[in-house]
């Protein structure tokens, strides 16, 4: 499914931030994805169910969840992190701040891939 990702701050993300970035209470609250419930429905995916975002800068699986706004049919959000940054372009365009906005992006069940912890989803973007 074709779709617009923002992605933002959100108070749990915050709150797990506090707890430290290892905890599992910052993973749950950055490596999810929040979904019109419409097109929960038209993916056929279920909240909880993991799906993959790809957009033009990389792909990420996370986690499915129902929006509790909307309708908002075609928009997708995912709270900042390093699940939001692994779909974002890191080009700044010389302003300091890249663009977290409005990304056209795809979405995908994908109920047989693991969400990647934190160490191993940086191992892979910095291959380190």
């Amino acid at each position: 499914m074709e779709v617009t990702l923002l992605t933002g701050r959100t108070i749990e993300q915050g709150v797990g931030k506090e707890q430290g970035k290892m905890s599992d209470e910052y993973f749950e609250s950055v490596a999810v994805c929040y979904i019109d419930p419409n097109d929960l429905r038209k993916l056929k995916v279920k909240e909880e169910s993991n799906i993959l975002v790809s957009t033009e800068h990389g792909s990420v699986v996370v986690k499915a969840a129902k929006s509790l706004r909307g309708p908002h049919e075609g928009i997708v959000f995912i709270p900042y992190g390093p699940w939001a940054n692994a779909v974002v372009s890191n080009e700044t365009d010389s302003i300091g701040m890249p663009s977290l906005k409005g990304i056209p992006a795809k979405i995908d069940p994908a109920p047989t891939e693991p969400i990647l912890s934190l160490k191993e989803l940086l191992k892979l973007q910095f291959r380190k």
